[in-house]
């Protein structure tokens, strides 16, 4: 998730310094059309589909092992809070010790 986040922002400045760059090189109403189609194309898009990536990777994580029902454990982000460690389907953190029910 922090690698989606990264490459958003990191593109979010890619496109400002671009379009700052082109405001004083082409007419006004088209620096809007490519503003919008810019930050669509290269900021929005992007993201978004990283992050249905993200969650197709990790559902099998959160729906098939036992960190899924535990309190410990923050779906949003895939890792357990309680050990700051993130559960693969082969790798539970606490190897179900600290396993508490929602």
């Amino acid at each position: 998730m922090g690698e989606i986040v990264y490459w958003t922002i990191l593109r979010t400045a890619l496109v400002i310094a671009a379009v700052w760059f082109l405001k004083s090189q082409i007419d006004e109403q088209l620096w809007y059309i490519i503003t919008v189609a810019l930050s669509y194309a290269v900021i929005i898009h992007p993201a978004i589909a990283g992050f249905r990536k993200f969650e197709q990777k990790n559902k099998s994580i959160s729906e098939s092992t036992i960190c899924a029902n535990c309190k410990h454990f923050d779906a949003s982000a895939v890792l357990c809070m309680k050990h700051d460690k993130h559960p693969t389907e082969n790798y539970i953190p606490c190897d179900g010790i600290h396993w508490e029910p929602i």
